[in-house]
C-alpha cells in the first residue's frame, strides 16, 4: 500500500509543456481498474505539478470492502518519505480517535483529497519541507483519483478530515465550523449517482496537534467520529 517514486520533472511550479499544465489527473486514471491497478497507475501521475517535488505518490490505506472513506487533504512530509497517508503524529491521533468513537481503523480505507506533498522550504527554518494547502486547482486536478477510490469502495460513510477534503468532497463554499458533525448528503461523483449514504465532516487531525486546548479539540473530533459510528450502525 506504500507509495511508488514517481518520475521527476523539475522543481514544483517551473514552467513546461508536459501534461502536468493541463492540471488534471483524469488521462492516468485507468478505467473499471481495481485498488491494485488504481494504486500503480497513481504511481506514475503528472495530472498537476506537485509531483515534481515530491518524493512520491502517496495514494491510500486500506481495503476495496471498507465501510469507511476517511479523506485528509494530502500527504505531508512524512508521509511523503514513507509513501503511506497519516503515518505521522495527526495520524495517530486519527487512529486513536476512531478507536475510541468505536470504529476499527483496519476497516477504513483512508486516503487524500490530493496525491503529492505540497510544501516550501525557509531558508530560515533550515532545510524543512513547510506544509503548504493546495489550492482549488490542484484539488479539481487530483479529484479524478478521488472519484475513482470512492466508486470502487463504495462506502456507506465518507469522512471529510478538514476544510480542503470538505470542499474536495462538497464543493467551495463548505466550511468545518459550520458544517461539522452531522451527516450531510452525498454529493454526485461528476454526474453519478452518490458514492456513499452520506458525509460527515470532522477537523483533520493535526488541529489537535496545533491547538491550545488538545484535550477540548480532541474530545470534539472524537464527539464527530461517533456521528459516524452511527451512521454505521
Amino acid at each position: 500500500m506504500a507509495g511508488t517514486r514517481a518520475p521527476r520533472g523539475g522543481a514544483a511550479g517551473d514552467a513546461g509543456t508536459g501534461p502536468e499544465e493541463a492540471y488534471t489527473a483524469a488521462p492516468f486514471v485507468p478505467e473499471r481498474a481495481d485498488l491494485a491497478a488504481l494504486r500503480a497507475a497513481a504511481a506514475g501521475c503528472r495530472g498537476c505539478p506537485l509531483h515534481r517535488a515530491a518524493e512520491r505518490t502517496v495514494f491510500s490505506s486500506g481495503d476495496a470492502d471498507a465501510r469507511v472513506v476517511l479523506v485528509g487533504e494530502q500527504p505531508g512530509d512524512q508521509e511523503d518519505r514513507a509513501g503511506q497517508p497519516f503515518v505521522g503524529p495527526a495520524g495517530r491521533v486519527l487512529m486513536r480517535a476512531l478507536d475510541e468513537a468505536g470504529i476499527d481503523p483496519t476497516e477504513t480505507y483512508v486516503t487524500n483529497a490530493v496525491k503529492h506533498f505540497k510544501f516550501e522550504v525557509v531558508p530560515q527554518r533550515g532545510k524543512r519541507r513547510i506544509h503548504k494547502a493546495p489550492n482549488l486547482r490542484e484539488l479539481t486536478a487530483c479529484r479524478p483519483w478521488l472519484v475513482a477510490e470512492i466508486r470502487l469502495v463504495e462506502p456507506e460513510v465518507i469522512v471529510a478530515l478538514g476544510a480542503t477534503a470538505g470542499k474536495a468532497l462538497l464543493g467551495p463554499s463548505f466550511r468545518v465550523t459550520r458544517q461539522r458533525g452531522v451527516p450531510l448528503p452525498c454529493p454526485e461523483l461528476d454526474g453519478e449517482a452518490p458514492g456513499a449514504e452520506c458525509v460527515v465532516a470532522t477537523i483533520h487531525p493535526s488541529a489537535v496537534l496545533r491547538a491550545a486546548d488538545r484535550e477540548a479539540t480532541y474530545r470534539g473530533l472524537v464527539s464527530d467520529l461517533r456521528v459516524v459510528a452511527g451512521a454505521l450502525g
